[in-house]
């Protein structure tokens, strides 16, 4: 059975007892947002425009900035609206989609993560061939299914947050959806709703970081069996970068779900900043951990400031 039109909206909520400082909190939020549209979208420029970009490492480092660009437009209309304007209200079909995209996205993050452990693995431990194997049809398909096994997979646990009945409260605790908290507000059985998302998650998160954590040691291997010290340390630090990603989102997803299994006893508060933090803090960090450590989009940065300068 299909929700009622009518049914009452759910409301949004942004930081409960200092409603009065949302202008003032509003002022980080939006400056870490526009940090993250402004960072991710110059890594996107930048290899679209640089031909020395164009190699599999640089094409996958720009889906990762796609699907960051796309988390931040998700989430960023209804947290500056509820900062900003106090628009807590949302339909339920609004918020099961904006649900739907951030939980896919999150899987897609991950298997984007773990393709660039794959092109990492390629170009240490075969890298006459890294070409020939990473070609741009390969990694057209590998960036593919990661999307698709992203929002495939979230389908089935969404669908049926149409089917229930909402006659609990429907005020949320963020000020976005999230699949884990809708479901709480239904008055029906949602075992299913339960069990899958952790099923979900052994299967492609942590799946994926036992994966990438096995790639690394197999890279460790090949890395120490180069006899030049100089050949080890720089076959290293083409690495850095996608380490210093990796763990920047699997902290946070264990974090988040640390606080939420555990944290019965801890202030809502805690709650609601950790989920901030997972929400913005990769999407701030993966272009600027890239920006420092890889010479190639340094000097891209400094092509696209000297030309924005001389006007050329």
């Amino acid at each position: 059975m299909w929700p009622n039109i009518s049914a009452a909206p759910f409301l949004l909520t942004g930081f409960p007892g200092l409603e009065a400082a949302h202008h003032w909190i509003s002022i980080p939020f939006f400056a870490v947002y526009v940090s993250v549209l402004l960072g991710n979208g110059t890594l996107l420029y930048l290899i679209k425009d640089d031909h020395s970009l164009h190699e599999p490492m640089y094409y996958f480092l720009a889906m990762l900035a796609g699907t960051d660009l796309m988390v931040t437009l998700t989430t960023m209309p209804t947290v500056m609206g509820v900062l900003w304007m106090n628009h807590r209200e949302m339909s339920h079909g609004a918020c099961f989609l904006q649900a739907y995209i951030i939980h896919s996205l999150s899987v897609v993050e991950s298997g984007i993560l773990l393709a660039m452990a794959y092109d990492r693995f390629i170009a240490i431990h075969n890298p006459l061939r890294y070409t020939s194997i990473l070609t741009n049809i390969r990694v057209v398909m590998l960036g593919m299914g990661a999307f698709m096994r992203g929002f495939i997979s979230i389908i089935p646990v969404i669908l049926r947050l149409f089917s229930f009945p909402y006659c609990h409260s429907h005020v949320l605790s963020h000020a976005f959806c999230l699949h884990q908290e809708v479901m709480k507000l239904a008055c029906a059985d949602i075992t299913f709703n339960r069990l899958y998302p952790v099923i979900l998650v052994y299967l492609t998160v942590f799946l994926d970081s036992l994966i990438i954590l096995f790639s690394y040691i197999l890279i460790l291997k090949t890395v120490m069996g180069i006899a030049s010290g100089e050949e080890r340390t720089k076959a290293l630090n083409t690495c850095i970068s996608h380490i210093g990603c990796v763990l920047i989102f699997y902290v946070t997803v264990i974090g988040l779900s640390f606080i939420h299994r555990f944290g019965k006893n801890v202030p809502s508060v805690v709650h609601i900043i950790m989920s901030y933090v997972y929400f913005l803090f990769p999407p701030l960090m993966n272009p600027i951990i890239y920006s420092i450590k890889t010479k190639q989009i340094q000097y891209g940065i400094l092509r696209l400031l000297s030309k924005d300068r001389f006007g050329s």
